[in-house]
């Protein structure tokens, strides 16, 4: 029992550090013609790193961010929220999979530059992940895959949003504001990954790593539509909305600690 105790207090932290860097992001997209800073995972932490106590915050959401990792892999490896093992199931996991890969990125960029003496420019953590792709053999076709999979990955984050199946996870009243909060955050946060997404899949057809998206090539890409004003500042509210879902989710998520018995019974059987 104090195991379980334990990891969902792992992963509930992991929420709450994610759902702080989304509040940052957010207000870096609202405020970046005042702040010059741009609205990614990395550009919001730096900006955090110039504050007051910036490193002792950075490093906590560091710290933070491992639990989401620990949680995530409990998620996709041990299928701590029983998916299953269908095609749809395995493509869920793989996904959460790929988050927890995204997130060691991020937290190991956490907790360098709250350690490091210097260095604190951010950078696109995608645009790197376009180079290294393209640089691979049939790079270009990898680029084009990845673009198709975070367009999916948007596509079935703002479902989740849509259909409410977030709510499998979350005490929540659906008629709530914190239920529409969450809503909106997940249409956001999926409109984002599509947009990435399809910039990826650009940058895999030009065989341009450059064209590759990062969250603020999309929400400039946003700002460019028609009413793209009003347009950029719903999904970056919409972002804001994300982080406060995150912070939702590490107040009320159902946490199940997995066990080896589990971890077992969710590797696909090749018999």
């Amino acid at each position: 029992m104090k195991n379980h105790v334990r990891f969902a207090l792992l992963a509930k932290a992991g929420y709450a550090a994610r759902g702080l860097v989304f509040l940052l992001v957010a207000g870096l997209a609202l405020f970046s013609g005042l702040t010059g800073g741009t609205p990614e995972t990395k550009s919001a932490l730096s900006t955090l790193l110039q504050q007051p106590f910036g490193r002792v915050w950075v490093g906590l959401i560091g710290v933070g961010l491992l639990g989401f990792v620990a949680w995530r892999l409990a998620q996709s490896l041990a299928d701590a929220d029983r998916h299953g093992r269908d095609v749809k199931a395995m493509i869920i996991r793989s996904a959460l999979f790929g988050s927890a890969i995204t997130y060691i990125g991020l937290a190991a960029y956490a907790l360098g530059h709250a350690f490091a003496v210097g260095g604190t420019s951010g950078g696109s953590g995608e645009k790197g992940l376009a180079g290294w792709i393209m640089s691979q053999p049939f790079g270009s076709y990898l680029a084009i895959a990845v673009g198709i999979g975070f367009i999916v990955g948007g596509g079935m984050t703002a479902l989740k949003g849509v259909t409410g199946k977030f709510r499998r996870y979350i005490r929540l009243d659906e008629r709530s504001a914190a239920s529409w909060i969450c809503i909106y955050g997940l249409l956001a946060r999926g409109a984002v990954f599509a947009v990435t997404g399809v910039l990826f899949v650009f940058a895999g057809i030009h065989v341009n790593p450059d064209e590759a998206g990062s969250m603020a090539n999309a929400l400039e890409w946003v700002r460019h539509l028609p009413f793209g004003g009003i347009l950029y500042a719903a999904v970056a509210i919409g972002l804001a909305a994300f982080g406060i879902y995150n912070l939702i989710e590490a107040r009320y998520r159902i946490v199940r600690s997995p066990s080896l018995k589990d971890a077992a019974k969710s590797i696909p059987s090749t018999r």
